[in-house]
């Protein structure tokens, strides 16, 4: 197993831990979300990182990486609800099993979209400052907004779910950096 590959693993296995408690505390209350909602979610998280980033503090008690991991689980979220629909308010609870296989399912599928990068990128991400990948983030929820903003059509540009699940590669790459290095 690559270095890449463990240090993916271990940061997907800290998100998923604690998306996994949050559900058991809020259950799936999320699922009434609609796709706006989420990447809104994500874009406040990655703007309070470019402002810490920036002014090189917080006055809240929370540094970037809780930021990083919810941009993750937000993203995955998102992958979920364009996956298989957004519940009304009557059916919002979903079992917590089937949630969890299809944040593996859409984990999985980002992990392959990852090495597949790396492998035609040679991991260039290593030579990345953790800014740069919040910019990026930023840029690709900038992305997403113009295409909700436009009901989902693109003429060349990828969709939805590639913007999410580079967000959520970005924000293993960022946390690798911060955590693991």
């Amino acid at each position: 197993m690559s270095k890449t590959t463990q240090e993916y693993h271990q940061i997907i296995e800290h998100c998923r831990s604690l998306f996994e408690k949050k559900m058991k505390d809020y259950g799936t209350a999320w699922r009434v979300l609609r796709t706006q909602s989420l990447t809104d979610q994500i874009y406040i998280k990655a703007q309070r990182i470019r402002s810490i980033e920036q002014k090189g503090f917080s006055k809240v008690d929370e540094g970037v990486i809780p930021e990083f991991i919810g941009i993750i689980n937000y993203s995955i979220m998102a992958l979920i609800q364009l996956d298989i629909g957004i519940a009304n308010t009557e059916n919002a609870e979903m079992n917590h099993d089937k949630v969890l296989e299809l944040y593996d399912k859409h984990f999985l599928a980002c992990k392959k979209l990852m090495d597949d990068k790396n492998h035609d990128y040679d991991e260039a991400w290593r030579n990345m400052r953790v800014s740069s990948l919040t910019d990026i983030i930023l840029m690709k929820i900038l992305r997403v907004k113009q295409i909700e903003d436009n009901e989902g059509n693109t003429l060349v540009s990828e969709g939805l779910d590639a913007n999410y699940s580079d967000m959520v590669n970005y924000g293993v790459f960022a946390l690798i950096k911060l955590i693991l290095s």
